[in-house]
């Protein structure tokens, strides 16, 4: 009997003091999961030293404002682990600091507690996910400050908080030999288990263990936290570098070993030898196809003309498809542009249906667009029909630009082809219209402006540097994405060629024609047709809603003139800014683009400004 009962005593100090749980949510997730705080089953005052890992950012960029902020001496950040040797010595963003801390077991959870002081008027999530980077999670903070909480959760300038930090500390009974320390690493996109591996020289496998996570499923997510163990003081090895590229669009790389140098030079022989052999044959097949094609188009007008004049009946030319049309001006044949489009990846069903838990409607971002994760990074899945597709397919072959969501592969249909997805890369802080309705305020008037100058530069390349000219039609705010940065992407999810160049129809665009995002066109009711015109309307709601954060189009209408409430035109421009904004903003620059929005929204198409003008008003701003 004893002997059964010293077994469960040993079980539950294996699962509370051994294990902790990874938890894979965002840091702004409000809900309590296992690894939301690592747990402790000691006697209160338990503790042990350990360390963080914080990274220096825009606010915080030298020793001295870290130490600050984590309420410690400078001289303990300033050693050989950290490779820093002076106190106001600016760092890089994104230079990682080794934190010293005492970790406590108090209340069945660790911590490492420190006194923050609110500098201005904030929330739980921008203390947690901003200024301590998840080293904390907003609804800790939230549980430790109850008496601090205010409406929305927000905290008033010069509030004083305790900051639960996240650390935990090893134990004999669990663990790899020898462990002595449990670090807590907040994790950013491009870091993997092998990067961490090499960085701290620590074996993978005892990372998945300590942190309970499984080889099978090993993925670890930005803007969550992971523990690394540690057998001695840690040090950082700084040349390791994160291997997300510097630029948004391209696929994550992991870093290699160099081979020697003559094996170097073989390999770069055989590649550049390879390449221009592909290149070669690649002229040679452009060149064929496009004198075979130029001898079937004489031959048809040589053709034509002897039965005109042997006949006396004039027969009219078939329609140019965009292909053939003003393609055929390029210097390259369009045969070899059109190949473009086979480079894109091919994911199977099952794929996307793990990726998306089985679009569940939790990852539902839109109408037939989901949210999902691929091989460690977040992608748009956008369900349609094959006909579709291939238009869609078609069009992105002929789109490159930084303000545009790329379209990077294609699942076609388990048993047929009528119904599809498109597959296209995820802006790190998704749609703009959540993030306009977010109650954290992420959104400042400099980010606001960039975003605008943004849009206006994707429309701009759609209307004029692409063949045919392209009109999008469905610019809304649940339409535009944000990238880490704050940088805006357009989607571009339906094939609508501008009808001067192709009769688009209704069926081909996938939206409704004439409405954006609640407004309905007056061109569109009076006339029944559209042009670039349309999108220049939508950008014009566009920016309504960045400067008032609503999307409700009544509350609106006294930008369309009869303005004589009381408190005159400024008075009413400050009723109509959005709170958030709590005006910090130019009310110079305000005025400006609640001028240009109103000339963007006139009923007369031909009263609306040109994008040129848009963006030559926009540029004096950011």
């Amino acid at each position: 009997m004893m002997f059964g009962w010293l077994l469960i005593w040993m079980f539950s100090v294996y699962s509370s003091y051994g294990q902790q749980y990874y938890d894979s949510t965002l840091c702004s997730d409000t809900s309590v999961h296992p690894g939301t705080r690592y747990t402790c089953n000691s006697s209160p005052g338990f503790s042990c030293p350990t360390f963080l890992v914080y990274r220096a950012s825009h606010g915080v960029r030298t020793i001295s404002t870290i130490s600050s902020l984590f309420n410690i001496p400078p001289g303990e950040l300033l050693s050989p682990r950290n490779n820093v040797t002076s106190s106001s010595e600016i760092l890089e963003p994104g230079r990682e600091v080794l934190i010293p801390v005492q970790c406590s077991c108090s209340g069945g959870f660790f911590s490492a507690n420190l006194s923050y002081k609110v500098l201005e008027n904030t929330t739980f999530e921008s203390v947690a996910c901003e200024v301590f980077e998840g080293l904390v999670k907003p609804v800790t903070l939230i549980e430790e400050n109850v008496s601090k909480k205010r409406d929305k959760e927000g905290l008033g300038a010069g509030t004083e908080i305790v900051v639960p930090l996240k650390c935990a500390c090893p134990y004999k009974s669990f663990g790899p030999p020898g462990l002595k320390y449990l670090v807590t690493y907040p994790i950013v996109s491009g870091d993997d288990a092998d990067l961490l591996s090499k960085k701290f020289k620590i074996p993978i496998k005892e990372i998945w263990e300590i942190n309970n996570l499984s080889f099978k499923d090993n993925t670890i997510y930005p803007n969550t936290t992971i523990l690394l163990p540690l057998k001695s003081e840690p040090s950082i090895n700084f040349s390791v570098s994160n291997s997300e590229p510097p630029t948004p669009g391209f696929l994550q790389t992991s870093p290699v070993e160099k081979p020697g140098k003559n094996l170097r030079l073989k390999k770069l022989y055989i590649s550049v030898s390879v390449i221009g052999f592909c290149l070669l044959v690649a002229t040679i097949i452009a060149c064929s196809l496009y004198l075979r094609t130029l001898r079937k188009f004489r031959a048809a007008r040589v053709q034509s003309s002897i039965r005109r004049s042997t006949t006396g009946t004039s027969f009219s030319t078939p329609r140019s498809s965009p292909k053939s049309g003003p393609m055929a001006n390029s210097c390259l044949s369009p045969d070899l542009l059109a190949g473009l489009k086979y480079s894109l990846c091919n994911y199977t069903a099952e794929e996307l249906r793990k990726a998306t838990r089985g679009f569940d409607e939790d990852a539902k971002v839109s109408e037939s667009v989901y949210r999902g994760w691929i091989d460690n990074a977040e992608v748009l899945i956008k369900q349609m029909r094959f006909e579709g597709t291939r238009q869609i397919i078609d069009v992105h072959s002929r789109i490159n630009h930084v303000n545009i969501v790329r379209l990077q592969g294609v699942c076609y249909g388990e048993n047929d082809f009528s119904s599809c997805s498109l597959v296209f890369e995820f802006p790190a802080n998704g749609s703009l219209r959540g993030c306009l309705s977010s109650p954290s305020g992420s959104l400042r008037w400099h980010r606001r402006t960039q975003i605008a100058f943004d849009i206006a530069t994707g429309l701009h390349y759609l209307h004029f540097c692409t063949i045919p000219p392209y009109t999008h039609m469905n610019v809304n705010t649940k339409n535009i994405f944000l990238t880490q940065n704050w940088r805006a992407k357009l989607t571009v999810f339906a094939a609508v060629p501008s009808p001067s160049i192709s009769g688009a129809s209704k069926e081909s665009s996938g939206g409704s024609m004439g409405s954006l995002g609640g407004w309905i066109l007056p061109e569109h009711l009076v006339h029944g047709s559209e042009s670039d015109k349309a999108d220049i309307f939508a950008f014009g709601v566009v920016l309504l809603e960045l400067l008032s954060g609503k999307d409700d189009v009544n509350s609106i209408m006294f930008l369309g003139g009869g303005g004589g409430t009381e408190g005159g035109c400024f008075e009413q421009l400050r009723n109509f800014m959005d709170p958030s904004l709590k005006e910090d903003y130019p009310l110079a620059e305000a005025l400006c683009l609640a001028v240009l929005a109103k000339a963007c929204v006139e009923d007369d198409p031909l009263h609306r400004p040109s994008m040129d003008d848009i963006i030559k008003i926009l540029a004096r701003m950011v």
